[in-house]
């Protein structure tokens, strides 16, 4: 596959695209070295579908920490278990407030996210926290350590509407260097974890990449199959990406593979062309002029004003960050950027009695 990827010729990328319905070789050759050149006209397609498919509207989401014990060892997180920082999970007054100054940011979106400790944050906290969380926010996701299936079906009952489950790499090699202590070691369990998300009936699933940690176009070909297949077993299930490159955090690591922000946009763009109905996610690992004119390439989902660490909205303090943010605008500030380029920030699109729930 790797040589396919580098072997891609001008004619191939032309091919993929002139095609009206992307697929997994025309995913490759945009992802190739060989669609360099035509990145602007990649961008051009993006847009325009895009906005055929979405309009100018962008869903707004915040992440909500809620603890960052880990009992995993991995070099790229500031919540590594050896890393020497003071932990921190929530409890339902500490949560209360995090979520009051969420609210008043103007968000109804929220993705709930934890370091993996699966004795004391996991299925049995979980099942506390969610119910107080759907009390407040129309659409609830969750970014945490894999579950069982019945686990899944459980918080769904609960009022869970996504789940995001990042693969990190798929080289297993390149997976097990960073992945030295703890239950994410398992790397297959990890890659098995989408498909039990869509049996348990979760709407939808998100898959993604840390890119740095290995080859981020054979990686970012690799997420592709990945999501091709997912789509073509459970096609009820939604499915989003996330596109995050490697980030300064406490005790990390440099990238194996830079991705520049040229070959973000590559990357944005192929996805668009692959998957015109793809949800592509962007954080604010990334600067704020770069955010800003990324926006329209093909982004549909986007925090602003984020924290990454338990408490943080209430008491901001760096030491138990996950990773260095990049744009600290206020929303307020992301949205008036956002609507200069004629897009429409949405605050709230989901609400489930509206589909019978």
């Amino acid at each position: 596959m790797k040589l396919a990827l580098y072997s891609a010729t001008s004619d191939d990328v032309e091919r993929a695209l002139n095609s009206a319905e992307g697929d997994l070789n025309s995913l490759l050759a945009l992802l190739s070295p060989a669609a360099e050149p035509y990145i602007e006209q990649m961008a051009q397609q993006s847009v325009r579908l895009t906005r055929q498919r979405f309009g100018a509207n962008i869903g707004m989401f915040l992440p909500l920490y809620l603890s960052n014990l880990c009992a995993n060892e991995c070099d790229y997180c500031g919540f590594s278990m050896s890393n020497k920082l003071k932990r921190k999970t929530l409890n339902g007054s500490e949560l209360e407030a995090e979520m009051a100054v969420i609210k008043k940011l103007g968000y109804d979106s929220i993705l709930l996210v934890s370091g993996e400790h699966e004795t004391k944050v996991g299925i049995d906290y979980f099942k506390q926290v969610l119910p107080q969380v759907k009390n407040q926010f129309s659409y609830l996701a969750m970014e945490v350590q894999p579950l069982a299936e019945h686990e899944y079906a459980e918080l769904v009952g609960l009022g869970l509407d996504a789940v995001m489950i990042y693969q990190e790499t798929y080289n297993p090699q390149t997976y097990a260097k960073h992945h030295t202590r703890g239950k994410k070691k398992d790397f297959a369990y990890r890659l098995d974890t989408p498909e039990r998300v869509a049996k348990a009936g979760v709407d939808k699933v998100g898959l993604g990449v840390l890119f740095g940690l290995d080859d981020w176009r054979l990686d970012a070909l690799l997420l592709g199959h990945h999501l091709a297949y997912l789509e073509s077993k459970y096609w009820r299930t939604r499915y989003s990406v996330s596109l995050p490159r490697l980030r300064p955090c406490t005790g990390g690591i440099t990238p194996k593979v830079e991705l520049t922000d040229k070959g973000l946009v590559q990357l944005i763009c192929a996805f668009r062309l692959f998957n015109q109905q793809l949800d592509i996610s962007l954080s604010t690992r990334e600067a704020p002029q770069l955010r800003d004119n990324l926006f329209s390439l093909g982004i549909t989902n986007l925090s602003a004003g984020s924290s990454t660490q338990p408490g943080g909205y209430v008491n901001p303090d760096t030491e138990l960050d996950q990773f260095e943010i990049s744009d600290d605008r206020s929303p307020a500030q992301v949205s008036h950027a956002m609507k200069q380029r004629g897009l429409n920030p949405v605050w709230k699109d989901w609400e489930s009695a509206w589909i019978g729930r």
